[in-house]
């Protein structure tokens, strides 16, 4: 197998921090984004869709999705679980990934890829361009906003977003949170939970893959 990853950008990040969870070493090239590599061969031919990550497998089956990645290590590895152990925390961790990804960390994106001149003509990942609009830069930030909300209210009751096991959805929310960094995103105060959330997390080996 081999992995396609980018160092510096957060969506190969989760699915680093998920192989180390459960151990596996694998083969890493990276694909410079800030030189938009992704867009070239021979990447664009192993992935047409011009993103990371990426994941080669030994047949030479390419998934390129967090959420495809996720799945097959879990089926291949299933020591520790991070998609849930029972019915009711596997629907949880898919709720929670839904969330972080659809509200937090797309609202994160929204305001960075369309106030950035980076990505001018690039506003949405792979390979069709499309132009910015900068009135989601507000929208996406007040998204992303209203995420960390949701979340320490959710860690409020739970240790963590799943229950009481660490899980592919925590992984989400902390690339998340990390993310925000990138658009300065204030952290709102008082969000007592998630912060310490946040330190139990940050503690683990795994974050710092």
């Amino acid at each position: 197998m081999k992995f396609y990853d980018y160092k510096a950008a957060p969506s190969p990040r989760r699915a680093r921090i998920l192989m180390a969870e459960k151990g596996i070493e694998i083969d890493i090239e990276q694909v410079d984004l800030g030189i938009r590599a992704q867009f070239e061969e021979p990447y664009r031919t192993i992935n047409p869709r011009c993103t990371v990550p990426a994941l080669q497998l030994d047949d030479g089956t390419m998934l390129c999705d967090n959420a495809s990645i996720a799945r097959y290590f879990e089926e291949v590895y299933p020591d520790p679980p991070m998609l849930g152990r029972t019915p009711v925390e596997k629907a949880l961790v898919a709720e929670w990934l839904a969330r972080v990804e659809g509200e937090g960390l797309l609202g994160v994106a929204e305001a960075l890829r369309n106030r950035s001149e980076f990505f001018k003509d690039s506003s949405v990942t792979g390979p069709n361009r499309y132009a910015q609009v900068p009135e989601l830069v507000e929208r996406g930030a007040a998204r992303a906003t209203a995420c960390l909300h949701d979340l320490d209210a959710r860690l409020g009751e739970v240790a963590y977003l799943a229950g009481d096991a660490f899980s592919a959805a925590d992984i989400a929310a902390y690339v998340f949170v990390d993310f925000t960094r990138w658009i300065k995103l204030p952290m709102p105060e008082g969000l007592d939970n998630l912060a310490r959330w946040r330190e139990a997390v940050a503690a683990r080996p795994s974050i710092e893959a």
